[in-house]
């Protein structure tokens, strides 16, 4: 989970070694914990993930109404499992849907064909006080039905955005998405994660939020569950067991392999040029203990080399078998290029006599080799810890291409960068040593200086990124209408915020959602039959579905986020439903960008009524009539707004969200002028936009740039307006000149 992904944090989820529910009494007794643990236990289940041999990890969970609906973490379910769920009798059901999930707060509901069940009663988050004792029950590592007594140490603690209850007491792993109870037996909230520092420390989540997702449920069938961040088949062959996922961009693999020492391998079925060719990824290990990379020359799983790092050391192996006996390490070195820890670029160049390979651009690897050459490449790991790989390719040649000198030249002369100096070190240190005290001053004078210098140039580099963007979105739409892709616009508006979407990836991921539907027969009747399949198979099947909370939060305005997590704003889902139909070429579908709700609307033919889908509502059928009278003050909508949106406006609709969040809050009023500044591009006639981009820029301290928007202003002024507008606006540009 993004939001939990703290330095000093543990999801408190242990992996194995080799109807409604009751609402709390508002007075009650304080029972003992022997009391409570007897109570609780018959409605506390275990959480069990299905592995390669048969389970291979474990939280815990509890039930919230008779008829086997179960609360537990999101953590604790993953993707792409399948999942099972063991009552305190032992007795054990397949979870046959995801009822709903929410990944703010990290929690999930799970549906099992089980009835008579013991709901615990839910009790006020809201209502918690600090020092108030409470107490536990879970499965921590893997010790099922254990309970455990402490304080609640403050609430609300804040935790990335996220207002969390803190604990004091033990919280191991498997405890997460069991009950926080009070001394009367209330389920306050649901354990999460233990400090990764204090063994007397933990947090969970208010159980109010768990009250949101049971009202408004998002249920995906199990069945699509599991096929939720797979790989595609197209691409790539996952072989020795083990999990490998993929989410958006970023392939994961997780779990021990079958092979011996926990090998796992993923084939790419990408055509491999013939002699010479290269192979690259970036890898990141979870843990140095462990190794990932790259394979390549693969005549099947057992006969291949890797190239990897391994124990903090990069490897470089022949295998020849299935055992460590028939595996050959034929290069194992130190390098400073590679970084523990972090993301790492690993290249490999395979000629007809030799290998050579780079890590982080700097080539540490020349083997003369005339052994394996053909087959396929591909990703590996070994031993336990989990690696992520990103940005996997496979050509000719991969090595970056050298800039022409003049660009670089042009470059450098922009950039205006330092020139190295030629004096030694230690020259240096003995001019400097003449008067140290100054010489100290004035270093760190120019230390000052060349921070803020390096916080320009990290400015200048965003500029650029979303200069390039900008340009990329005009491009797409100087199109044609019918042939501009809104999907991929709104991917490219997402990019905007965030140079590590792959706009590529989410692309493949929706044509994959188009594949499936293709054959589909009620997509081939016509639109009257499609528009319903369609929801079904957004709002059903996938579990697509409106946010629930923090709806201005700028994470509801991104496709990638939306495809991620299937939540999202009207506009993103309808959005994304019109995308599909139109890529299935299901006729008179549109938006229609009505007052305080983006649709979808649709025609059973061109000269049929117009009808509605309210995507945030789960694909909800209405008629412009009941649209009217929930969205409309006066009943009625006026003719424009039930046009079809052109892709443009749609653009623009999402751009505004966003500004209109940023220009709400002080803390984010910088992060407003990149909207500004993408909106006046598309709609270079946006008034209201400059206007507010001007004093933007004014309050930066950027007078010539506000004097570009208000001369603008001046030269467009409306022959209608008031006189005095105009005077304003002479005096705000004498103002700007001062």
């Amino acid at each position: 989970m993004r939001a939990f992904l703290l330095p000093v944090l543990v999801l408190a989820v242990a992996p194995l070694s080799p109807g409604k529910p009751p609402v709390a009494a508002s007075k009650a007794s304080t029972k003992t914990v022997e009391t409570i643990a007897k109570e609780v236990k018959p409605s506390v289940v275990k959480v069990l993930q299905d592995g390669r041999e048969g389970l291979d990890g474990l939280g815990t969970g509890f039930v919230v109404s008779p008829d086997g609906l179960i609360a537990t973490n999101l953590h604790v379910i993953g993707e792409a499992r399948r999942l099972e769920v063991e009552l305190s009798d032992g007795t054990k059901h397949d979870v046959t849907e995801i009822t709903a999930t929410d990944s703010h707060w990290d929690l999930a509901l799970l549906r099992i064909t089980a009835k008579d069940l013991k709901p615990l009663p839910l009790g006020d988050s809201d209502s918690i006080k600090q020092g108030q004792p409470v107490v536990a029950m879970g499965n921590p590592e893997g010790l099922a039905f254990s309970i455990v007594d402490g304080v609640v140490s403050e609430y609300p603690d804040v935790v990335r955005d996220v207002p969390m209850i803190r604990l004091a007491m033990p919280i191991e792993r498997g405890n997460s998405g069991g009950p926080l109870l009070d001394r009367q037996g209330n389920v306050l909230g649901l354990i999460t994660m233990k400090h990764s520092i204090t063994d007397n420390l933990g947090y969970a989540m208010p159980v109010n939020e768990l009250k949101h997702l049971i009202a408004k449920p998002n249920p995906v069938p199990i069945d699509r569950w599991i096929t939720i961040g797979v790989l595609n088949s197209k691409v790539w062959q996952p072989a020795l067991g083990s999990r490998w996922t993929q989410r958006s961009g970023t392939i994961k693999s997780a779990g021990m392999g079958h092979g011996f020492g926990g090998r796992t391998l993923c084939l790419s079925n990408a055509e491999v040029p013939q002699e010479t060719f290269e192979v690259s990824v970036n890898v990141k290990l979870d843990d140095e203990s462990g190794a990932a990379g790259l394979l390549f020359c693969a005549e099947d799983e057992d006969h291949y080399y890797g190239f990897y790092p391994s124990a903090g050391k990069m490897r470089f192996t022949r295998f020849e078998g299935p055992d460590v006996y028939s595996w050959v390490v034929l290069k194992e070195f130190d390098t400073e290029a590679y970084r523990p820890g972090a993301w790492n670029h690993l290249r490999i160049r395979v000629e007809p006599d030799q290998i050579i390979g780079w890590v982080n651009g700097q080539r540490v690897l020349v083997h003369e080799d005339k052994g394996l050459r053909g087959g396929q490449v591909g990703l590996c790991r070994f031993r336990s810890p989990a690696a992520e790989y990103r940005g996997f390719r496979v050509g000719a040649d991969l090595g970056e291409k050298a800039i022409p000198e003049t660009v670089a030249s042009a470059i450098d002369t922009a950039l205006d960068q330092f020139s190295s100096s030629e004096t030694t070190r230690d020259k240096t240190l003995d001019e400097l040593l003449q008067d140290p005290a100054s010489a100290r001053r004035l270093l760190v004078e120019r230390r000052r200086e060349l921070e803020k210098q390096t916080a320009a140039l990290r400015d200048l580099e965003k500029d650029l990124h979303r200069r390039a963007v900008t340009r990329d979105i005009m491009t797409e739409l100087a199109k044609p209408e019918e042939k501009i892709d809104l999907m991929r616009l709104t991917l490219l508006l997402a990019r905007h915020d965030n140079t590590e979407i792959d706009v590529a990836q989410y692309l493949q991921q929706f044509t994959r959602m188009v594949d499936e539907l293709k054959t589909d027969p009620e997509i081939k009747k016509g639109t009257a039959s499609a528009v319903p399949r369609l929801s079904r198979f957004l709002f059903e099947e996938c579990g697509f579905h409106g946010s629930r909370h923090d709806y201005d939060s700028k994470a509801n305005s991104s496709m990638s986020e939306l495809l991620d997590d299937r939540e999202g704003l009207p506009i993103t889902l309808s959005v994304l439903f019109i995308e599909l139909a139109r890529r299935l070429e299901v006729p008179d579908v549109f938006g229609v960008p009505l007052p305080g709700r983006f649709m979808v609307g649709w025609k059973d033919g061109p000269e049929g009524e117009v009808q509605l889908v309210d995507a945030f509502n789960r694909g909800k059928a209405m008629t412009v009539t009941e649209a009217a009278l929930e969205l409309s003050s006066t009943g009625q909508f006026e003719e424009p707004e039930l046009q079809p949106a052109s892709k443009r406006d749609t653009i623009l609709r999402i751009l505004r969200n966003l500004l209109g969040a940023a220009l709400d809050s002080e803390d984010t009023l910088k992060d407003s002028l990149p909207y500004l500044d993408l909106t006046v591009a598309i709609d270079p006639e946006a008034s209201m936009e400059r206007i507010t981009r001007a004093q933007m820029r004014q309050r930066l301290g950027q007078k010539a740039a506000a004097r570009e928007d208000v001369q603008w202003l001046i030269e467009h002024f409306p022959e209608s307006a008031p006189e005095e507008l105009r005077a304003k606006l002479d005096e705000w540009m004498q103002n700007l000149r001062d």
